[in-house]
């Protein structure tokens, strides 16, 4: 009777510890940092000259992560190349690097610093993290020796990635992910697939991919709808190209598309366009930052479902082209007329009243839009747009775009070129697309380059529209679609580095000056 009794009392005890331990919320920082950068990449430093920068970059994170932490923080990102910049070469980025082991030797840096050789950084920011009780993720190089006999190793005997890791509470390394799709980034390898990083927390699982990956089916996507992640963490050095990718607009959408929470830390670097961090919720925006005027690092915070997909303000699945290919298309415009929009030739409707129902087509793209404006101020043109197809110079990312936006100047001409504020306000507006994806990010961007939270919501029809009324003066309404399938074949990241692409050219044209001979 008193085994019973002890028994039921250990179980009942279980599950009061299972209860709290399991948080329904938690806080999440982020940390948009003005990183000090080295004057000079064209020649290697050394390793104690390479130290001696990442550590003034650290020690500002430190403050930050201090500060969060002082808020009840329990978990904070910080951006991609947050502790040595950007532009090197694969000889100048070497100093900078640590072998970075698999999380499962489960191992605390701070605590055993010689371990896996010279690693004062992972040692310092596994510290961080156990002096703070709070996750830390950081962004750092990796590098791992490979056999220079075999054709993928490079010439110095190192693949070299661009890495995330993840410390938790205690220091410990639970999380390394190697950055898959990289752009411009001729330091780094890319891995030979896509890594599937996923860690539990008591708030929450969580995944972890790096800025350019947002825009690929892998990792992305395969986290948040095969491995099931609750919250995506996402550093990026990410430069805004108006109208459809700023930071703040596009990663905002995405987390709204996908239906996940998404904690988004930027570089902050003006000369660049480089800002725009945010904690965004898979209903709104919680809390961003933009900021093109000062040179300074932004700290923000914000309260988060830990499993969003119980939460009452879980939305709803969207067929996104429901509503668009069900209604009879509205009429044509006969002043159809094509402009360009980040390289991308767009098919555009004038919005000629300050009231109608417009469509406008690009192949098998219909884009349909209803509203009304409060009054169109006089130097100010907005258009109607649709494209579909391999976007831009590199021809890579399949893209289905409906827009309505305002043109830089009254010359149509300028339609689909940045710009950055406007005057004209909607009461109505309801915008819809024949979308042949499934994968369709809604994006409504107003004056001076800000979000609404709260003011615009997605139907379960695929439609885009205004609630609460009057809107601030708009910069652009979009859905922004990317159809994966229909990349092209080099959008994969499988291939290393340049290196290796020299050494399949070489190779195939060995191959036909063979068949020659």
């Amino acid at each position: 009777m008193i085994t019973s009794s002890f028994q039921a009392s250990v179980a009942v005890c279980a599950l009061v510890i299972l209860h709290v331990s399991a948080l329904d919320t938690f806080i999440a920082a982020v940390y948009e940092h003005a990183v000090l950068r080295p004057k000079a990449t064209e020649t290697p430093v050394s390793r104690d000259d390479a130290l001696l920068l990442m550590n003034k970059n650290i020690d500002i994170l430190e403050r930050a992560i201090q500060q969060a932490a002082a808020q009840g923080a329990q978990i904070i990102v910080t951006p991609e190349d947050a502790l040595y910049g950007w532009k090197f070469t694969r000889e100048t980025i070497f100093p900078y690097l640590e072998d970075i082991p698999d999380p499962q030797v489960a191992w605390i840096p701070c605590q055993d610093p010689h371990r896996f050789g010279d690693t004062p950084v992972q040692a310092r920011l596994s510290c961080l993290a156990k002096d703070n009780s709070i996750y830390v993720l950081a962004n750092i190089g990796d590098k791992k020796p490979c056999n220079s006999h075999y054709s993928t190793c490079p010439p110095n005997g190192y693949y070299q990635y661009n890495t995330n890791v993840v410390y938790d509470a205690k220091g410990q390394l639970v999380a390394r992910y190697h950055k898959y799709n990289l752009f411009s980034e001729p330091q780094f390898d890319a891995p030979e697939k896509p890594e599937l990083v996923t860690f539990d927390t008591a708030f929450g699982k969580f995944g972890i991919f790096t800025c350019f990956d947002i825009l690929f089916h892998d990792p992305a996507v395969t986290l948040v709808k095969d491995l099931q992640v609750d919250t995506i963490l996402f550093p990026t050095a990410w430069m805004n190209v108006l109208p459809l990718l700023t930071a703040i607009e596009f990663h905002s959408a995405w987390a709204m598309g996908m239906r996940v929470n998404l904690l988004a830390a930027n570089i902050h670097y003006v000369q660049q366009n480089m800002t725009g961090s945010g904690i965004y919720a898979p209903d709104s925006p919680k809390v961003f930052h933009y900021d093109m005027k000062t040179n300074e690092g932004k700290l923000l915070l914000s309260e988060l479902y830990s499993h969003p997909r119980k939460s009452p303000a879980y939305p709803a699945a969207v067929d996104w082209s429901a509503y668009a290919t069900t209604i009879k298309p509205f009429p044509v415009q006969k002043n159809t007329f094509r402009g360009f929009m980040s390289r991308d030739e767009f098919n555009f409707t004038e919005l000629f009243e300050n009231a109608g129902n417009l469509s406008v087509c690009h192949k098998d793209l219909c884009c349909h839009l209803s509203y009304r404006m409060l009054r169109q101020e006089g130097n100010e043109v907005y258009v109607l747009g649709a494209f579909t197809g391999l976007h831009g110079r590199r021809r890579r990312e399949y893209w289905q775009v409906c827009t309505m936006l305002k043109c830089k100047t009254t010359n149509v001409t300028t339609c689909g070129q940045p710009v950055e504020t406007a005057l004209t306000r909607f009461d109505v507006f309801s915008l819809s697309g024949t979308f042949r994806t499934k994968y369709v990010f809604p994006e409504v961007l107003l004056t001076k380059v800000k979000l609404s939270p709260g003011k615009f919501e997605v139907l379960k029809d695929g439609r885009l529209v205004n609630k609460n009324g009057l809107s601030e003066p708009i910069l652009t309404v979009s859905l922004f679609g990317r159809w994966y399938t229909k990349d092209s074949l080099s959008s994969s990241g499988g291939i290393r580095n340049l290196e290796t692409t020299n050494l399949l050219i070489a190779t195939f044209l060995m191959i036909i000056v063979l068949q020659i001979l």
